[in-house]
């Protein structure tokens, strides 16, 4: 189970610095896949499998978008200004988030979490703006809409453990972003939702958990230990790719991406 993890971390790292994702997309479906199969799904931790996912792969972005963020930063590929507003928005959204998923069954957080992958790549194919080339000159946004969609990022973030990028590289995306910015942005706008969304988990589920010793919560951390040494392993790797994908190629992987984590959602019970 461990080298699995470990590999699994690795592809985390790889898809944080390259496609922004914070690992969830990896980390949930896998860890609730392993889960189900050591454990069982009758077990307590089977039943809980979707929870630990999402709350270990919360607690996996601090560290992994963290490490992603200070690697675009040495490549200047982090537009600041834009990230800044939307900080204390996202943060406030993940508490939101993070204690709708406690009180949802994990079979509603796995729905949810297919039907929001469902929405954004039909979104993101139909709809103009997320495919072409971008011009690279980014809009910004207005402090009202800073506001509502920061905290909407945060709780829908949260909510379904998968950090921002589901959201903020489309946003970023169709205000004239390249791939290569808006994946940047990603990560540092993940920073404030894994923070807030990891404490609030611990805090709201620690008292009515009883899994075992090296569960916080619904952290499993043991998994998360193997899971941020693979991501260090993966972010190494693929930090010479930044900046170096051609555009259209970066876009249409993120979305081959997000359609593969689809089918494993859909298909794996």
């Amino acid at each position: 189970m461990y080298s699995i993890l470990l590999l699994c971390g690795g592809l985390a790292g790889v898809t944080t610095v390259l496609f922004g994702f914070g690992g969830g997309f990896v980390v949930v479906p896998l860890l609730y896949t392993l889960l189900i199969s050591v454990h069982g799904p009758d077990s307590g931790i089977g039943q809980a499998a979707m929870h630990i996912a999402v709350a270990t792969s919360t607690a996996l972005m601090v560290f992994a978008a963290s490490l992603a963020t200070w690697r675009h930063h040495r490549r200047r590929t982090v537009q600041w200004y834009l990230v800044r507003p939307l900080v204390g928005y996202i943060a406030m959204g993940a508490v939101l988030g993070a204690a709708a998923a406690v009180s949802l069954s994990g079979e509603w957080v796995r729905w949810v979490f297919v039907g929001y992958l469902g929405i954004t790549i039909m979104d993101a194919v139909l709809r103009p703006g997320f495919l072409h080339q971008a011009s690279g000159d980014i809009r910004p946004m207005g402090h009202l809409v800073t506001a509502t969609t920061g905290t909407f990022i945060g709780a829908v973030a949260a909510l379904l453990g998968v950090g921002g990028s589901v959201m903020t590289v489309p946003l970023m995306r169709r205000r004239g972003a390249s791939m290569t910015a808006a994946t940047a942005m990603a990560n540092p706008l993940s920073l404030p939702m894994a923070v807030s969304g990891t404490a609030t988990y611990v805090l709201l589920s620690a008292s009515g958990t009883a899994f075992g010793a090296w569960y916080a919560g619904y952290v499993d951390l043991r998994a998360l230990l193997v899971l941020a040494i693979g991501s260090w392993l993966g972010i190494r790797l693929a930090s010479i790719w930044i900046g170096r994908i051609p555009d259209r190629i970066h876009a249409r992987v993120y979305l081959l991406l997000l359609s593969l984590v689809l089918a494993v959602m859909v298909f794996v019970h």
